[in-house]
């Protein structure tokens, strides 16, 4: 009996260590990612799937993603999610392994309209489109109801919105959007028209706006101190109870378009997982499942059509304003060029 003893727990203890180096060996995938930007029973879904364990950790900015990376950083992650103007550093600077395309079976689900603005990687060689987006503007339909207001980025002119309007304190999203209002591409390099952009801002909409703002303007709506606002619609929507939105917000993007961006899926050059980060984005691209991505900010279907089947959410604006809006280029040395009159024209509101 003994011996039989001795024998069962050398068996278990055998098991037991099997058990420990399988899953030792289980693989691992490195997600660096937006705060909140991947569902989480998404993850738990491709775990099961492919045995594997996912570790997602967050950043807040591009800035904070990029320098990450570029100080030593890079070989602790496997995918990373920038944004277009990053994309295009990025891939300058040779930090991404392409993607298996024998892998990414659902290619096909994404929409030519967003391939159509990605000139940096039409083809998805590098990038795979996760999220197109724009801010767009709010208004407070409790303090303004009539309703007959301009619907295009020169509403800031309107004296009735006068202290009380913000635009975002980002200079490629408001002088991108004047850029648009006045006919221009968001991503010129021509000084001149990148003056007349500020010089209308100045004298026409900044005598409104109480203070350029991207952090606090979504409470500050819900509050009822600002009438009108630029910024993303999950800022302002997310500070007023649900009950309320229908009754107080009118949120729209302009017809002509805005200043936009593009989040993609890259997989970083020095990833041990190649294979199986792209089985992650093809993954995320089933319609099923990027769905639920969109349900959770309830935002349009404009990426990958076919997931809108799926969804259970009502969206906060409709992928059809997504059309004419323009992706925010990388300028290279020309971005010295914008910075140094919006600094000038942030003087304006201290």
């Amino acid at each position: 009996m003994k011996l039989l003893s001795k024998i069962a727990v050398a068996a278990c203890g055998l098991v037991a260590g099997l058990g420990l180096l399988s899953c030792e060996q289980k693989k691992t995938l490195k997600l660096f990612t937006w705060t909140y930007y991947t569902p989480e029973d998404v993850v738990k879904a491709f775990e099961k799937e492919f045995d594997c364990k996912v570790i997602v950790t967050e950043y807040d900015s591009n800035e904070t993603m990029f320098n990450k990376l570029v100080n030593g950083g890079a070989k602790s992650f496997d995918i990373v999610v920038p944004s277009q103007d990053y994309v295009s550093i990025m891939m300058k600077r040779n930090m991404f392994q392409p993607i298996v395309q024998e892998k990414f079976t659902n290619r096909d689900k994404i929409n030519p309209k967003v391939l159509e603005k990605v000139t940096y990687d039409p083809d998805m060689v590098y990038a795979v489109p996760y999220y197109f987006g724009a801010a767009g503007i709010g208004v407070n339909k409790k303090k303004v109801p009539s309703g007959d207001y301009e619907r295009t980025w020169n509403i800031f002119a309107d004296a009735r919105f006068n202290g009380h309007a913000s635009m975002m304190d980002d200079y490629r999203e408001v002088i991108g959007d004047a850029l648009k209002y006045k006919g221009y591409a968001v991503s010129t390099t021509n000084e001149r028209e990148v003056q007349e952009a500020v010089d209308m801002i100045k004298n026409d909409w900044l005598p409104n706006i109480v203070k350029f703002d991207a952090e606090g303007f979504g409470k500050d709506f819900a509050r009822g101190d600002l009438w009108l606002c630029h910024g993303y619609a999950e800022v302002m929507y997310g500070e007023v109870p649900e009950d309320e939105w229908e009754s107080t917000i009118d949120f729209f993007i302009p017809e002509q378009g805005g200043a936009s961006y593009l989040d993609s899926l890259c997989i970083l050059r020095d990833s041990k997982n190649v294979e199986l980060a792209t089985e992650f984005i093809n993954f995320i691209h089933r319609p099923e499942n990027y769905a639920k991505f969109l349900d959770g900010f309830h935002f349009p279907c404009f990426v990958n059509t076919e997931a809108e089947q799926y969804m259970t959410t009502k969206p906060l604006y409709e992928a059809s304003e997504l059309d004419n809006c323009e992706l925010k280029d990388d300028l290279g040395d020309k971005l010295d060029m914008y910075y140094s009159k919006w600094e000038k024209l942030r003087l304006q509101t201290n």
